[in-house]
């Protein structure tokens, strides 16, 4: 993990990236760990674009899938949030 603070939207596309995965892949695997359909590619494609930010549910999920510190996808959730009123 870099000790450099990076957006959420970073952080889930290189780590997906680094596993290996495709955002399909991804949405696939988050839908059978929570039990919930209703993620697909183009959430994923959402939030790798930072067009949305995943909130506490999908950010739980995706740092058991993705094997990644819940509190680093809650800074770099609030880091993204930040870009975005600055932007």
């Amino acid at each position: 993990m870099s000790s450099q603070a990076r957006p959420v939207f970073d952080v889930i596309a290189e780590t997906r990236r680094d596993k290996g995965l495709s955002q399909d892949e991804l949405a696939a695997l988050l839908r059978a760990a929570s039990g919930n359909s209703g993620i697909t590619r183009e959430d994923v494609s959402r939030w790798e674009r930072g067009k949305r930010i995943p909130g506490p549910y999908w950010r739980s999920w995706l740092s058991q899938v993705l094997d990644t510190c819940p509190q680093e996808l809650r800074a770099a959730a609030a880091l993204a949030r930040r870009y975005r009123r600055h932007a």
